[in-house]
C-alpha cells in the first residue's frame, strides 16, 4: 500500500468511526430505558450482533462483502439524503443514486485497485467473482445519476445533493478507492451524521455522549490495535481486514438502531 492508502486508514479508523459513539445517545433518544440492566443489555446487543457479523464474514467472506456494500450502500444514500427529506417521503431514485457511490462507482471505476483489496478480504476467486458482478451494474448504475440529475434540476432541493455527488464521483474516479472512500466516509458521512445527532441530544445529556463517544472510540482503537499486533507478520493484509470487516462488524447494529428503529420513530435518522 502507499502512503496515502496507510493514511487514507487512519482517517477511517481515527475520523470516521468515532460517529458511531453517539449510537447510545441515540438509544436513549429512541427511548431505551437509562437504567444500569438497560445500559449492559444495549452494549451488550451491540457487541453480541458485531461478533456475529465477524464470525458470518469468517466463515462467509464472500455473501458477507456483498451484504456489505448493499447494506452499506441503503445506509449511505439514506443518509446523504436525510436532512432534506420530509416526513413520509420516500425517494428510492435520490437514494440509489447516493447508494452506489461506495458499493457501485468507486469499485467499477477503480477495478484494479480494488481487486488486491478484495483478494485480501475474501480471495481472489471470490473478489474476482464480485468485482466482475460490479461492473455489471456500473452503467446502469451511472444511468440512474443522470436521470437523479434531471430530476434535481426540475426539483431544486435536491441541486446541492446532486452537485455534492457529481464531485465525488469525480473523485471516485480519479483518486486510489481507499482515499475516495476516506473522503467520503469521514468528512461527509460522518460529519452530517454527528452534525444531525449532535443537534437533537438535549443539552444536559451532550456532556455524558461526549464522554461515551470518546470511550466507545477507545475500546475500537484498543480492539484494532490488539488485532493488528496479532496479525503483525502480515501489516497490510491485517490492516485492510481489520478495516472492513471491523466497519461491516459495527454497520450492522448501527444500521439497526438509526436507519430502522430511530428512523421509524422519529425520522431522524443520519
Amino acid at each position: 500500500m502507499t502512503g496515502l492508502d496507510y493514511l487514507s486508514i487512519a482517517a477511517i479508523l481515527l475520523i470516521g468511526v468515532p460517529h458511531g459513539g453517539l449510537d447510545g445517545a441515540v438509544a436513549r433518544r429512541v427511548g431505551w430505558p437509562n437504567s444500569i440492566k438497560a445500559w449492559v443489555t444495549f452494549h451488550f446487543s451491540y457487541i453480541l450482533i458485531a461478533a456475529l457479523v465477524s464470525i458470518f464474514w469468517w466463515i462467509y467472506p464472500l455473501a458477507s462483502l456483498t451484504l456489505f456494500l448493499i447494506i452499506s450502500g441503503i445506509h449511505f444514500g439514506a443518509s446523504d439524503i436525510r436532512h432534506i427529506m420530509e416526513y413520509g417521503e420516500n425517494h428510492w431514485l435520490p437514494i440509489i443514486a447516493h447508494g452506489g457511490l461506495v458499493c457501485i462507482a468507486i469499485p467499477g471505476f477503480q477495478v484494479s485497485a480494488v481487486a488486491p483489496i478484495f483478494t485480501v478480504l475474501i480471495g481472489e476467486n471470490g473478489g474476482s467473482s464480485l468485482l466482475q458482478a460490479i461492473s455489471y451494474l456500473l452503467y446502469p448504475y451511472l444511468g440512474v445519476v443522470i436521470i437523479y440529475f434531471g430530476f434535481s434540476l426540475k426539483n431544486g432541493k435536491w441541486k446541492a445533493c446532486a452537485l455534492h455527488l457529481f464531485i465525488l464521483l469525480l473523485l471516485a474516479f480519479w483518486l486510489p478507492p481507499l482515499v475516495s472512500f476516506a473522503l467520503y466516509f469521514c468528512f461527509w458521512h460522518s460529519r452530517s451524521h454527528a452534525l444531525r445527532i449532535w443537534e437533537n441530544i438535549k443539552p444536559k445529556e451532550r456532556s455524558k455522549s461526549l464522554i461515551e463517544t470518546f470511550v466507545y472510540s477507545g475500546v475500537a482503537w484498543l480492539v484494532a490495535l490488539c488485532f493488528f499486533w496479532y496479525f503483525q507478520e502480515s501489516a497490510d493484509s491485517a490492516l485492510l481486514q481489520l478495516t472492513f470487516i471491523g466497519l461491516a462488524a459495527l454497520t450492522v447494529p448501527h444500521m439497526i438502531l438509526v436507519d430502522l428503529v430511530d428512523s421509524k420513530l422519529h425520522r431522524l435518522i443520519s
